[in-house]
């Protein structure tokens, strides 16, 4: 089998294709700033330096919130080979806002979070909650962007800063940890490796590229429950899960599809690198061996029950072509469509 890790390049990226080498038969390094998507017409595709991107059975596409539409483009078109995130993945993750909304969604347990489009109506929100309170920009990683005010007066004056950058206003209860935070690396249905992170004296941020440390910790079975239904509602089999402790229980802080791996594995003493590896060899196998794609079973009557992958393209779901033979629609007949949680039904409208 063939593998594929696209990446920006960093030590992480290093780890996961000496580990990933283990297992498939090759793995290409590629380049993500290198690479531009067609995402229409007939040279609809990936390019990879000017030419169209081979096939792989696996790709695993890394990179930070600067490339999330550009990685959501890629993964969007890879759809041959399997991808440990879907598509919606790389542009929720990146975007804090929409990380809690997602999550609110599901009911994931998270500190109460407001946006505002303006400083106006941020001074607004600033009146009626309790200081100090979290300031933060929507795209950022390792911590950059989130500022503590523990004053209006001081709250204002970062609300100026951030007007002058044309930032949208995301504002945040402060959960008092002492400088404490845990670090959840979820991969499939299970947490591979766990952190706790301390923040250096003077600062609020527990990242470790902020200067935190981290220590290996046993998560209880609730925390380790939030974490996995966390990578599950925005559809990513491989990342890390942050997560606050307080006294109303574990709350969601953020959610990191391309986490650096350097700072955990030297805290836990865990090669997650190689349980990151593991899982991606392991799931391409499985869809190997299922056919890639299809299994089609017949049923005692005359319907054809079609088991497969459901085939995205952005939000929408293409169906399998043999479902479109079977149905046998015609073009432009009205149809009635049903849907709901995990079940969809197409009939032709009866007159």
């Amino acid at each position: 089998m063939k593998a594929a890790l696209i990446s920006i390049g960093s030590i992480t990226s290093k780890l996961l294709l000496d580990e990933m080498s283990k297992l498939f038969e090759k793995v290409d390094y590629i380049d993500l700033k290198k690479i531009d998507v067609c995402v229409t017409g007939k040279d609809i595709g990936i390019y990879y330096e000017g030419k169209k991107l081979k096939d792989y059975d696996c790709v695993y596409a890394r990179g930070s919130f600067k490339y999330a539409s550009l990685l959501r483009g890629i993964s969007t078109l890879i759809r041959k080979s399997y991808n440990p995130l879907k598509p919606s993945s790389y542009t929720i993750a990146h975007d804090k806002l929409l990380t809690h909304m997602k999550l609110q969604d599901s009911d994931i347990p998270q500190p109460t979070t407001y946006l505002a489009g303006n400083a106006e109506v941020a001074r607004d929100i600033l009146k009626r909650i309790t200081f100090p309170i979290v300031i933060k920009m929507p795209a950022g990683t390792h911590g950059k962007g989130v500022m503590i005010a523990d004053s209006y007066e001081s709250a204002s004056s970062m609300l100026d800063v951030l007007a002058l950058l044309r930032q949208q206003f995301i504002i945040q209860e402060f959960i008092n940890t002492d400088g404490k935070d845990v670090r959840a690396i979820v991969v499939g249905d299970k947490v591979v490796a766990a952190m706790q992170r301390q923040a250096v004296t003077g600062e609020v941020r527990a990242n470790i590229h902020a200067g935190g440390t981290g220590t290996r910790i046993e998560l209880d079975a609730k925390t380790k429950k939030i974490a996995i239904e966390t990578a599950k509602v925005l559809g990513a089999e491989v990342c890390a899960v942050d997560i606050l402790p307080s006294s109303k229980g574990p709350l969601v802080l953020e959610v990191n599809v391309s986490p650096g791996l350097q700072g955990i594995t030297e805290a836990t003493k865990v090669n997650v690198a190689s349980k990151i590896a593991k899982y991606l060899y392991d799931r391409t196998k499985d869809r190997q061996e299922k056919g890639g794609k299809k299994v089609l079973k017949e049923t005692l009557s005359s319907e054809q029950q079609i088991v497969t992958e459901l085939d995205f393209r952005g939000d929408r779901i293409l169906l399998p072509k043999l479902a479109s033979l079977a149905a046998k629609f015609k073009e432009k007949k009205d149809v009635v469509i049903i849907a709901k949680k995990g079940k969809i039904i197409i009939e032709e409208e009866e007159l």
